[in-house]
């Protein structure tokens, strides 16, 4: 199920037909309030999420489903008004896992819900990955410290994932910006810095694997047995 909220009926129905006709279960909603009456009955696969609505925008009820355990890890793709790069950057960095600009195509549309979707469809014959006192379950989407669960939102479980995948490999900003959030995010690098030092605080002192290579970018340090 794909829930698309936006408040322009004309909009909302096409992107619900759309949605539809390539062959995924959606539903359109109005607005904050109907997502959460829904959110209450089903879990979605994804959200597509416009900023501009009545009540709260859709910054405000992405800052809400991220600060809610059953609703963090939902991937969230925002509808930006063409040109404001400001709310793009303020989406990427509240959690949202893409944007699509206004006017968007409908076939554009379905093209960025399909990637998001292959980003996060975890692989079912992937093994643990374990990096000391650190475990990622690939196929359960579940990472633990010393055997008790970190929450963790979509893009902070990739970016440790691949760090763990890649031990002691340094990754810029720029190509985790490419790797994490797609080759068309238009933004600043500030945003993988906000995220690393998210990850790092979640983490507790395992947030002391990932290392800050100066002038460079981040690597997670093989200072522990790395399994794989």
């Amino acid at each position: 199920m794909i829930f698309c909220v936006e408040d322009d009926n004309g909009i909302r129905n096409m992107m619900v037909y759309t949605l539809k006709a390539s062959g995924f279960e959606a539903d359109g909603l109005t607005d904050g309030d109907a997502l959460f009456a829904a959110l209450s009955k089903t879990k979605p696969r994804l959200i597509i999420l416009d900023i501009m609505l009545p009540g709260d925008d859709g910054i405000t009820i992405l800052k809400k489903l991220r600060a809610n355990p059953d609703t963090e890890e939902i991937p969230v793709i925002l509808a930006t008004a063409k040109g404001t790069e400001y709310d793009k950057v303020i989406g990427l960095d509240t959690g949202a896992d893409d944007y699509l600009a206004k006017p968007f195509g409908m076939m554009e549309m379905v093209s960025r819900v399909k990637a998001v979707l292959r980003r996060v469809t975890p692989k079912d014959n992937s093994k643990p990955i374990c990096v000391g006192r650190l475990s990622i379950d690939l196929s359960k989407h579940i990472v633990t410290v010393d055997g008790k669960r970190v929450q963790l939102t979509l893009k902070e479980f990739e970016l440790l994932r691949l760090f763990a995948e890649n031990p002691g490999q340094v990754f810029s900003r720029d190509r985790l910006l490419s790797s994490i959030w797609g080759t068309d995010f238009v933004g600043e690098t500030r945003t993988v810095d906000v995220h690393i030092g998210t990850l790092r605080d979640k983490l507790g002192d395992c947030g002391e694997y990932i290392e800050t290579v100066r002038g460079v970018g981040y690597r997670l340090e093989n200072n522990e047995n790395i399994n794989d």
